[in-house]
């Protein structure tokens, strides 16, 4: 009677260890980033809050100023009186590269449309390390879109 015999064999150990090592030195550190999740939350949240304004700007019928700096963006009305304010993470700060002094008016004069301090599209970048997001403020229509 021969007996089986059960268990791993040492090639099958060996590939285990290979394996479990590769994902130790490259995939953990990669998933345990939290740069690049901190990013996209906040390029989520600004596009959410240039929108916001942007509709609190036609329904109230007043301008709206987004100021852009390198650590965040201030949203308030013309006239005065601070709405919100986006803020880069404390551990990514600077993260916004713009034009300097970048701002954005929606519903400029009253009229609907969008003015950008540069007259056209702005665009904005929010970086931290090797992680680049690249969004886009259109003149005239006010629209936040990402580019690729």
């Amino acid at each position: 009677m021969k007996t089986q015999q059960t268990g791993f064999t040492l090639v099958e150990l060996v590939m285990v260890i290979i394996i479990t090592g590769v994902l130790a030195v490259f995939v953990v550190p990669r998933a345990l980033d939290l740069t690049a999740w901190r990013l996209n939350a906040f390029g989520a949240e600004l596009k959410v809050q240039s929108m916001a304004m942007q509709r609190l700007a036609l329904t109230q019928r007043r301008p709206v100023t987004a100021t852009i700096t390198t650590t965040g963006v201030s949203f308030a009305y013309v006239a005065g009186g601070v709405l919100a304010t986006v803020s880069c993470s404390a551990t990514v700060t600077p993260c916004i590269t713009a034009g300097s002094g970048s701002i954005v008016t929606f519903n400029s004069a009253n009229g609907g449309s969008t003015v950008t301090s540069t007259g056209s599209a702005l665009p904005l970048t929010v970086s931290s390390g090797s992680t680049t997001l690249t969004y886009q403020i259109e003149a005239e229509t006010g629209l936040f879109r990402s580019l690729p």
